[in-house]
């Protein structure tokens, strides 16, 4: 039953996620979508480091449902970049925007990288799950230093 609703979660979000860029009727409901989308995304990424790294037990089924979460989650924020969307309650970076082509490079590679850390999550194999943590989260640390404001 947790695994239907899990995945009956992430196919609501995915069809959602399509006509996103559509439905913002303001820009400041497109940053609140990005930045929600980013913590939960953040939560689930959160879960599968502290089992790479030791710091809580490793349950492969947790770490595959997780792994599968961050998957899905990692398309969602990008419809949200739209015009207008560089200004308010946002720590995104100008470079965003005027370095676009850098940008998409730099979200493709973090979905690329999440995509195998899931493969590796549904492996069950610790040991995968570690060597493929680390390229996902330097995906992740590569966009924040260069797209994002402290």
């Amino acid at each position: 039953m947790k695994r239907t609703l899990s995945l009956t979660g992430t196919l609501l979000a995915l069809t959602l996620a399509i006509p996103a860029q559509a439905q913002f009727a303001k820009p400041e409901d497109a940053i609140k979508y990005r930045k929600a989308s980013y913590t939960v995304m953040a939560a689930h990424f959160g879960r599968l480091g502290a089992m790479a790294s030791g710091r809580a037990p490793y349950d492969a089924k947790a770490a595959a449902e997780n792994a599968e979460l961050v998957a899905t989650l990692s398309k969602l924020p990008w419809a949200a970049y739209g015009e207008g969307t560089d200004k308010g309650d946002t720590r995104a970076k100008p470079e965003i925007w005027k370095e676009s082509a850098k940008f998409k490079e730099a979200s493709d590679k973090m979905q690329a990288e999440v995509v195998k850390l899931n493969a590796a999550a549904k492996a069950g194999n610790l040991d995968a799950l570690k060597v493929a943590f680390g390229p996902a989260a330097a995906s992740c640390k590569a966009c924040h230093d260069n797209f994002r404001k402290d």
